[in-house]
């Protein structure tokens, strides 16, 4: 026995042993397992115990980035353009609808609402969401634009693209220097309705900065934030985003969802005198996820104004 070995048996201690097993054996190195003393451990002393895998940090400590499912969001001020709350604001992806806010916000500046656009046969064959319009007719162009703010439909979309640009790809060309002249930067439109294609991207900052600027054109916000309109042919459109009635303050905001995308949104909130500006992509409790950045948005607001008020 080790002299430290003979030491423990006379002091009731124990020893704890690092057992080691070599697969080679270096030269002058014993064969069989080795065994040598490591720590020495008090029997009166009690290890620390860990804390349980799924135990729960309670929810004021996690703060807001661990109450939504978004891979990236943004929170910004509208008016002075700043940055509240980010979460990999700069992650470049597929933006599903929420582009559309391009596609509608470039036909109002481009047609007048009495302006006919015809259905091409590759319009009217867009998958859903869509209105169903029909090869060979021709459409208002403000129940087109209506169609693809509120109902999101792809088949106007298209068709509004191919009446102002002659082609999908050419509009879409006009889309992408549209948000870098605004100031989306690492915005890259492929198509007018946001179906996933290859090479198209955008980020949360840049769908914000583009939605809060879109919402200074008055024909758009007033358009945007419809719960509901009737065509000019008697269809019903219903505005796709529900924060207009679910959430206090909605001022108007355009959905997406695609599989490659997941869920996104693009959307402004206005409580008093504040305004946010919320986006939010690769979203899977989207909902709730825009919830919660709004109230923590306005939290923070009411937080700065009050300290701003007691400094004073």
């Amino acid at each position: 026995a080790t002299a430290m070995e003979a030491e423990a048996r006379s002091s009731g201690k124990r020893l704890s042993y690092l057992v080691s097993k070599h697969k080679f054996h270096p030269e002058g190195m014993a064969k069989a397992s080795s065994r040598a003393p490591l720590v020495r451990i008090s029997s009166t002393r009690k290890a620390k115990r860990r804390p349980a895998e799924n135990s729960q940090v309670p929810q004021n400590r996690q703060g807001i980035g661990k109450k939504i499912s978004s891979r990236s969001a943004i929170v910004l001020d509208s008016e002075t353009g700043e940055v509240i709350y980010s979460l990999r604001p700069d992650r470049p992806a597929q933006p599903a609808s929420t582009i559309k806010i391009l596609t509608g916000l470039i036909a109002i500046q481009s047609l007048e609402d009495q302006d006919w656009v015809s259905a091409s046969r590759r319009a009217a064959g867009m998958p859903r969401s869509k209105i169903y319009i029909k090869h060979g007719k021709s459409y208002r162009a403000g129940d087109m634009i209506n169609a693809v703010l509120l109902s999101s439909a792809n088949d106007a979309s298209v068709a509004l693209a191919e009446k102002i640009a002659g082609s999908e790809r050419v509009f879409a060309k006009l889309m992408t220097h549209k948000a870098k002249a605004w100031g989306a930067e690492n915005t890259v439109c492929k198509t007018a309705s946001g179906l996933t294609a290859r090479g198209q991207k955008s980020t949360a900052r840049d769908l914000a900065v583009l939605f809060n600027r879109a919402m200074e054109n008055d024909e758009f916000a007033k358009r945007i934030g419809r719960k509901k309109v009737r065509t000019g042919y008697g269809k019903l459109l219903r505005n796709h985003n529900r924060a207009l009635w679910r959430i206090e303050g909605s001022e108007g905001g355009k959905t997406g969802f695609t599989k490659a995308a997941r869920q996104t949104y693009v959307g402004k909130f206005k409580r008093g005198d504040d305004e946010l500006t919320v986006a939010v992509m690769g979203s899977v409790t989207m909902w709730d996820d825009i919830k919660n950045l709004v109230e923590y948005g306005f939290g923070q607001k009411k937080r700065e104004e009050m300290f701003t008020a007691a400094a004073k």
